[in-house]
C-alpha cells in the first residue's frame, strides 16, 4: 500500500511493542502525542490510516517513554494506564472529534454497542456516524474502538482483526483467551 508522506523533514517517532496478539506499532509526535497506532509491525500500515496532515517519516525508536510504558502497564493488567496518553487525530468534523473523545470514556470491561456509542457521542440516531468514527480511528488501543460491539452484542469488525479485538475484550474482562 502506498502512503503519501508530508514534505521531507517531518518526522514521527515510531516504536513497536510485542503483545500476546502480535506486534503493536505506535507513531507519536515529538511531544509524545500518539498520532497513530495499530496491531502491526509495519509503520506504513499505521500511516495509511492516519490523516495526511498528521503523517511523517517514521524514526524507529526502541521505546517512546511514557507512551510505551503505558502500553506495557496495560498489557500487565493496569487497564487504565493508556487513558492519560495524549492523542492527536484529525477528523475534518466536530462530530468525529467529539465521538473519539467520548470513546476514550468507555471503560475497560464495559463495552458499548454502536447504538450506545452514538448516544454517548450525543447523537443517538447517528449509529452509522458512530460506526464511521470507529472505522476512521487511527489510534487503536488509545482510542478504544475495540470496546464497541454490534447492536446484537456480537464483535462486528475491527481493522486489526477480530482475534485481536476478542483478545483485548477478554483481557479487559480479566481473562486470557
Amino acid at each position: 500500500m502506498s502512503t503519501t508522506l508530508p514534505r521531507s523533514g517531518t518526522f514521527l517517532d515510531s516504536a513497536t511493542v510485542d503483545t500476546p496478539v502480535g506486534p503493536f506499532t505506535i507513531l507519536a509526535d515529538s511531544q509524545g502525542a500518539v498520532r497513530g497506532a495499530g496491531f502491526t509491525g509495519d509503520p506504513a500500515q499505521v500511516l495509511a490510516v492516519m490523516h495526511p496532515s498528521l503523517r511523517g517519516e517514521p524514526r524507529l525508536r526502541r521505546e517512546l517513554g511514557p507512551v510505551t510504558a503505558a502500553v506495557a502497564a496495560y498489557l500487565d493488567g493496569d487497564l487504565t494506564a493508556i487513558d492519560e496518553v495524549p492523542v492527536e487525530q484529525h477528523s475534518g468534523g466536530a462530530f468525529m472529534a467529539y465521538a473519539w473523545e467520548m470513546l476514550r470514556e468507555v471503560k475497560p470491561g464495559q463495552p458499548v454497542t454502536y447504538t450506545g456509542y452514538a448516544a454517548l457521542a450525543g447523537r443517538p440516531a447517528a449509529v452509522r456516524a458512530a460506526a464511521s468514527a470507529c472505522a476512521r480511528n487511527a489510534a487503536a488501543l488509545f482510542v478504544p474502538c475495540h470496546r464497541v460491539l454490534r447492536t446484537d452484542g456480537r464483535l462486528g469488525g475491527y481493522r486489526w482483526g477480530l482475534p485481536v479485538k476478542e483478545w483485548l475484550l477478554a483481557h479487559e474482562q480479566g481473562g486470557r483467551p
